[in-house]
């Protein structure tokens, strides 16, 4: 419901100085592993969007990759209602990855309650942070769930920058 997203972003907007908070008090560095070959998932680093489930979520063959860090509103949510900029945002993911190779890196845990690998998302070819790019251009408000907490302060820093300057979700959405 709009009214469920709204309140999202309101406590985005609100969640800088917690999310610096969970930085420091949590320790830095990603996990580097190893190209796997197709047999366990939590092999795999790299590969080519083969698609994207929406703005947060992508795929690359059976992989479900869910993009740390981030929060796209929803469009395929059971039971619920496409959210405000919930089209654009998952249009947006498409055009920066759908058949590109992106490298993944992992953070603290590996997976989510759904089985979904995180990870952020960068594209190889030249290097776009994906993540960060839907925080800054408004398609995605920051998500911190710790232990995955790297990139948060990053995240809402540029949420902020893209409240100010109206861009995406925060002019359209209100």
């Amino acid at each position: 419901m709009l009214s469920r997203f709204r309140t999202r972003v309101l406590a985005a907007a609100a969640s800088a100085a917690l999310a610096a908070a969970a930085v420091s008090a949590c320790s830095e560095g990603g996990i580097d592993i190893e190209l796997g070959s197709g047999g366990s998932s939590d092999e795999l680093t790299e590969g080519r969007v083969t698609h994207v489930v929406d703005g947060d979520t992508i795929r690359i063959g059976d992989e479900r990759i869910r993009l740390i860090g981030v929060d796209t509103p929803e469009t395929r949510k059971p039971g619920s209602p496409v959210e405000c900029f919930g089209k654009q945002a998952t249009a947006f993911t498409k055009r920066l990855v759908l058949g590109r190779k992106v490298r993944l890196e992992l953070d603290v845990e590996h997976r989510d309650r759904y089985g979904r690998l995180l990870a952020y998302v960068t594209r190889a070819k030249d290097g776009l942070p994906v993540n960060a790019e839907l925080v800054r251009r408004g398609y995605a408000l920051p998500l911190t769930v710790p232990p995955n907490v790297k990139r948060a302060a990053e995240y809402a820093r540029l949420a902020g920058e893209a409240r100010a300057a109206g861009r995406g979700l925060w002019s359209a959405c209100r």
